[in-house]
């Protein structure tokens, strides 16, 4: 069974850093592009960030462009968010996504992507 595991959530104030992990088990994806999606109360699933295969092309949602930073061990099928400079719009629940074949490009939609975390919250307070 394929599974996406984050961890690393928590409560920071407005400032701090966290660093987001995503371990996949069942299967590996060091060929896949992997993402970060985030989901506040009563808003739409939202792109944070994407890595493909090996880590050579990455995008940012604007709003996170200078204080995330996606990076991915293909050894450890673990994919990572490092956040700093945290706001309290940083807010959410944060979720892992992997594409199930095996490609060197990347998306930003929610939909291109097979597989998904159970999320794990981030709360920055102000």
């Amino acid at each position: 069974q394929v599974q996406l595991v984050e961890s690393g959530g928590g409560l920071v104030q407005t400032g701090g850093s966290l660093r987001l992990s995503c371990a996949a088990t069942g299967r590996t994806f060091s060929s896949n592009t992997m993402g970060w999606f985030r989901q506040a109360p009563g808003k739409e699933r939202e792109f944070v960030a994407v890595s493909n295969w090996n880590g050579g092309s990455t995008s940012y949602a604007d709003s996170v462009k200078g204080r995330f930073t996606i990076s991915r061990d293909n050894a450890k099928n673990t994919v990572y968010l490092q956040m700093n400079s945290l706001k309290p719009a940083d807010t959410a629940v944060y979720y892992c996504a992997a594409r199930s074949i095996g490609s060197r490009v990347i998306s930003t939609t929610t939909r291109w992507y097979d597989y998904w975390g159970q999320g794990t919250q981030v709360t920055v307070s102000s």
